[in-house]
């Protein structure tokens, strides 16, 4: 079972990036995901998550209107696309899924780093 994040890296204020969460090893499709970052110093939170079907996103209030969480279940894939960046979103970002019978996020990625410059 595996999750690799990538797409992180540096940027400016203003810029965007799109992070990608490919999975392996589980049936991606039943899965809910979401992503979550932990900046230097803080706590992990959440960021953004979507259902199975790709319907019914939810975002924390700190990037609604600025990221796009979308998913191709036919690629076993995982998007967060993230525009307007601000220096307060630099933190290493972190895919997760859970299943229904679980309730809880039980499969993470390894994090991909975002860093963004003032």
């Amino acid at each position: 079972v595996q999750l690799q994040a990538s797409g992180g890296g540096l940027v400016q204020a203003g810029d965007s990036l799109r992070l990608s969460c490919i999975a392996s090893g589980i049936s991606f499709r039943t899965y809910h995901m979401g992503w979550f970052r932990q900046a230097p110093g803080k706590e992990r939170e959440f960021v953004a998550a979507i259902a199975r079907g790709g319907n019914g996103p939810s975002y924390a209030d700190s990037v609604k209107g600025r990221f796009t969480i979308s998913r191709d279940n036919a690629k076993n894939t995982l998007y967060l696309q993230m525009n307007s960046l601000k220096p307060e979103d630099t933190a290493v970002y972190y895919c997760a899924g859970k299943t229904i019978l679980t309730g809880t996020y039980s499969v993470w990625g390894q994090g991909t780093l975002v860093t963004v410059s003032s």
